[in-house]
């Protein structure tokens, strides 16, 4: 039991330590007023990831927002949107191995050279944006951003790969807490 414990515990702190966060906020708005929210549904509606991926951000949110003092309503004060994006990565490098090679000399012939084998890596980082909406005025009053690798793995190891997503970017949310 310990052992699982613990590595439970050793993966959600591997998992959340690569997400890299940020938020941006109007600052005349105050966060104070607002304590109801609803998922604006047309902006989800639109967001191109599995409809299983979907349904597991919005029971991070929801779980979140809840936990934040937040309470879903019919008439909120605040919409509650997301989006993502993806981002593939190239990494190229060269290997300096060997002696010799195809390379010529200043008069012609083989001259002195190494081998550059070159090493080519593809990965994909998403990114996930929230987006908290004025109700009334159907601003953008705060935009979180979290950038990671969701990675492959199980439907448990997705379903908490999302949750610390959610959990990572709503830490900012709302900006008046932390002040």
């Amino acid at each position: 039991m310990k052992l699982l414990i613990l590595f439970t515990t050793t993966l959600l702190l591997t998992s959340c330590a690569s997400i890299i966060v940020s938020s941006d906020y109007d600052t005349d708005v105050n966060f104070n007023n607002y304590g109801t929210y609803a998922f604006f549904k047309p902006g989800i509606d639109k967001v191109e990831i599995s409809d299983l991926d979907k349904r597991r951000v919005l029971r991070a949110l929801e779980n979140t927002l809840t936990a934040k003092g937040f309470t879903a309503s019919e008439t909120p004060d605040i919409l509650v949107s997301f989006h993502t994006k993806a981002e593939k990565n190239v990494r190229v490098t060269e290997s300096y191995l060997g002696w010799g090679g195809p390379f010529y000399g200043p008069y012609g012939g083989w001259g002195w050279g190494f081998n550059r084998p070159y090493n080519v890596n593809t990965s994909t980082t998403g990114i996930l944006y929230i987006d908290i909406i004025d109700a009334a005025s159907k601003k953008l009053i705060w935009q979180g951003k979290g950038t990671g690798n969701l990675g492959k793995g199980t439907p448990q190891e997705r379903e908490e790969r999302i949750r610390g997503f959610v959990t990572e970017i709503l830490a900012a949310y709302p900006p008046n807490a932390s002040e």
